[in-house]
């Protein structure tokens, strides 16, 4: 039985009126660095309260250990920097969240499958299976869905319409959501419990609260990765030349959109590929440069 009425996605976004405004894009106030390279593929990525960070490594992406994958779920201390691998062998490691106790989420897109490890568990532990290609995943820990699951799922991307949708789980019913984006990539939560994704193909950012989806944003090029912080702004990530640096034409960007002031503001652009972000308690960003195979730092300026 689902729990909530599941909303569409056949209005038309090309008539929205919601476009990237960017007339209020303002200059980057971030110091840039890079504090882990040599990394293979890096793709997903999250930061917890005492800046350590997990992200997935995709070297042979939909191949699983048994058969030769080194796909793997790694941990980057936040003091030393140390790089440990917490699991090996998934087919596709996606992307992560993390709860308020601490314990890892992660969707594997290729397996169909949504796996957590506990900060005390010797191994990983299955939460849901059967799911079809599940890519953005989120947990509320303040909201009111407080200990949510929020998944997304891609058997169709790019296909509007479709199968492709935001879904729920409670811990014991999965429930849709929204259902028919062409290509709901990312998903992120707020302090409120409202949703926010990308939706890669149809170039823009959504949102669903109290059961109504609104268009935050549109007109964007490729938008990938997303996450919020506590402070009201969304940070995102566009890849519509993935591969190619700013050097070569590239026109790949980070984001910051304020929601409360409408305003947008370049992070950085250039980057041959940033696919996932996350925001620590402390404003400072990281993101993911998947063929770089590196992890790039973002310290606000103050």
């Amino acid at each position: 039985m689902q729990k909530h009425r599941v909303r569409g996605a056949r209005w038309a976004v090309a008539a929205a009126v919601a476009l990237l405004p960017s007339a209020a894009v303002a200059q980057s106030s971030f110091s840039l660095s890079v504090i882990a390279a040599g990394l293979e593929r890096p793709s997903g990525i999250v930061a917890d309260r005492s800046g350590n960070l997990f992200f997935t490594q995709l070297p042979t992406p939909g191949v699983g250990g048994g058969v030769g994958g080194t796909n793997k779920v790694s941990r980057m201390d936040g003091r030393t920097g140390a790089i440990t691998t917490l699991t090996l062998g998934e087919p596709e490691p996606t992307n992560l969240a993390l709860d308020n106790h601490g314990d890892l989420y992660w969707t594997c897109k290729s397996a169909g499958v949504i796996l957590t490890l506990s900060k005390h568990a010797p191994a990983a532990t299955l939460v849901l299976a059967g799911l079809a290609k599940p890519s953005g995943i989120a947990i509320d820990v303040n909201g009111r869905g407080r200990g949510t699951l929020y998944f997304t799922q891609i058997p169709t991307p790019g296909v509007g319409g479709g199968m492709n949708g935001v879904f729920q789980f409670d811990g014991s019913t999965v429930a849709a959501l929204h259902m028919g984006e062409p290509e709901p990539s990312d998903i992120a939560v707020d302090n409120h419990g409202d949703l926010y994704w990308t939706c890669k193909s149809a170039g823009v950012i959504l949102k669903l609260s109290n059961g109504v989806t609104s268009l935050v944003l549109a007109g964007l090029s490729k938008p990938t990765g997303i996450a919020l912080d506590h402070r009201g702004n969304l940070y995102f990530t566009e890849v519509p030349t993935p591969g190619v640096p700013g050097s070569m034409g590239g026109t790949n960007k980070v984001w910051r959109y304020d929601l409360r002031r409408s305003e947008l503001m370049l992070v950085h652009a250039g980057d041959p590929e940033p696919t996932d972000i996350t925001v620590a308690p402390n404003g400072t960003l990281y993101w993911t440069c998947t063929i770089a195979g590196v992890i790039v730092q973002a310290v606000p300026r103050h």
